[in-house]
């Protein structure tokens, strides 16, 4: 048997066995949580969700989910924090990937509800609500709220299932076209753009 060096992801934190996963889990660093601030660490997340530490690729999907989980917005700055520090990390494009899509019918309206990299499951709401950026080369991108200002990017094929759910709905004085979850419209576009999408 044999132990990881010390320049292993799990060495970037300490306190990570202070920080309780069930406590953790989807809900992340508990507000009480004020550590001091140890600067950046050469950590970062890829546009297609893949975590690396000093340039590797993190393998392991539980630890992989425990950074998550820790992780946090502050201003434009994300950071993972446990309860006796917080250390800053780049994200690419968004932190999660969500990859899945389903729809839960409820006796009132039919809920989205996605599932992300991290295995989060989150129901697009008032409080997860979608937004759609229009990206430099590659048209729209649809991002879903999973926690406090962290936002999941929809997958590519994702998005194309959101426009075949899409209807027109008034906003405004305005026809868009745009999605339903939970009582809620999400306008994608207005509907004089739909050809462009």
């Amino acid at each position: 048997m044999t132990t990881e060096p010390a320049s292993a992801p799990e060495a970037a934190l300490r306190g990570l066995g202070e920080a309780a996963p069930g406590h953790l889990r989807g809900l992340g660093p508990a507000p009480s949580w004020n550590p001091p601030d140890c600067g950046d660490i050469d950590m970062h997340i890829a546009a297609d969700g893949t975590w690396f530490y000093c340039g590797s690729p993190i393998g392991r999907t539980p630890l992989v989910q425990l950074f998550a989980s820790i992780m946090r917005k502050e201003g434009n700055r994300y950071v993972l924090v446990t309860p006796v520090e917080k250390v800053g990390i780049k994200v690419d494009d968004a932190p999660f990937l969500a990859v899945e899509m389903f729809i839960r019918n409820t006796t009132r309206e039919p809920q989205l509800v996605f599932r992300t990299n991290v295995e989060d499951m989150v129901t697009v709401d008032s409080e997860h609500p979608l937004r759609f950026e229009r990206g430099a080369a590659d048209g729209l991108k649809p991002y879903v709220r999973v926690r406090g200002d962290l936002w999941a990017l929809v997958k590519r094929a994702l998005f194309y299932d959101l426009v075949d759910l899409g209807q027109t709905e008034r906003v405004t004085n305005e026809d868009w076209f745009g999605v339903r979850s939970s009582g809620f419209f999400f306008p994608i576009c207005p509907a004089s753009k739909i050809e462009g999408l």
